[in-house]
This record gives C-alpha cells, structure tokens and sequence, in this order.
C-alpha cells in the first residue's frame, strides 16, 4: 500500500500479521500439541488421545521422540506468535522530494533495537537496485543503494514479486527519485 503526492511518496510495509504466518502458527502448534500428548500418553499408559491407544506407542524410544518433536514445535509456534503480536518487519519508507529527506522505519524485535529508524539524505541515493535470483527459491528484491552506506532492502524477501511487479516498482522508485535502475 503506498500514497504519493507530486513531493512525498510513503510505502506501507506489511509486517509479520500475514494470514499465512497466522495459519502456519496454528498448524504447528495443534501439531505439536498432539505429538506431546501421544508421547505424555505412552509415558502414563491412558488413552489422551481416542486415536491411537498407548498400548500401541512404547515410551522409550518413540514416546521420548514424539514428545521432544512436541515441546520443540511448541517453541517455534510461540516464537511466530510472538513475532506476529510485535508484527516485526512492518513499517514505512517516506520519500520526500520537498526537503530532500529519505526516512526507512522498520519495527524489530523487542529490546534496545526495536524501531529501526534510518534516514539519509536524497542527493546521497546513487541507485535502485533489483536483485534477481531465479531456480528452486526464487527470490526478487529491491534496494536503495546509499552513497557510502551500502544496499538497503525496500522489499520483503518473502513477498514473491513477479519480475513485471518488481520492474514496474523499480522504475516509478526510480524516476520519483531521479536516479538510475541497477540489475544484479
């Protein structure tokens, strides 16, 4: 989402609230869930779970096993949770062409680094910049090339642009700022 005046340009950044980020959380903690509770039930000797009688699952080794996979899923689905409540990744990029003033906003994870505010200076910017990369993870992304700074990402990694997308974005950055499209 993005709004543009004839000086002043704002890219909204979407974060980690993605539908996708929500459905995979859930996913893996209902399947950690279970895979703790059959390995719980082959411990105890009781049916937890109707599906599968714990006569049938032994506790050492394939109860020990499915109840580690259980407590590391439930790790990782609290680590999406988390970052889907902080919504780390979301933010701003405002190009304003009026003062010269280019401001990239980011929220990170909780700490001493959580807003991520860079800001430079317009007549610093020597390019933007598409980085390509076709094959198995394919992998489009778009950077602002600073004057003695380095690249700096404007897209996500995970957005999955098409190469029309991404091209047409590169193009309208790069005439609103006046400069040159490099392609790696």
């Amino acid at each position: 989402m993005s709004w543009r005046s004839e000086h002043i340009w704002i890219e909204l950044i979407a974060g980690s609230r993605k539908t996708s980020n929500f459905c995979w959380a859930l996913i893996l903690f209902l399947g950690s869930l279970g895979f703790l509770l059959v390995g719980t039930s082959s411990y105890l000797g009781k049916n937890l779970i109707s599906l599968f009688p714990s006569q049938q699952i032994i506790f050492f080794p394939q109860g020990i096993v499915m109840s580690f996979y259980g407590i590391a899923g439930l790790f990782i689905s609290s680590y999406l949770g988390c970052t889907i409540s902080w919504n780390v990744g979301s933010g701003y990029d405002r190009f304003d062409r009026k003062e010269g003033i280019v401001c990239i906003f980011r929220w990170g994870f909780p700490g001493k680094n959580r807003r991520i505010f860079l800001r430079f200076l317009m007549k610093d910017i020597q390019s933007i910049r598409i980085e390509v990369k076709e094959g198995i993870y394919t992998r489009r992304v778009l950077y602002i090339e600073i004057r003695g700074q380095g690249a700096i990402p404007l897209t996500r990694t995970d957005d999955n642009l098409t190469p029309r997308e991404i091209e047409q974005k590169a193009a309208e950055l790069a005439y609103f700022l006046r400069v040159p499209i490099e392609v790696f």
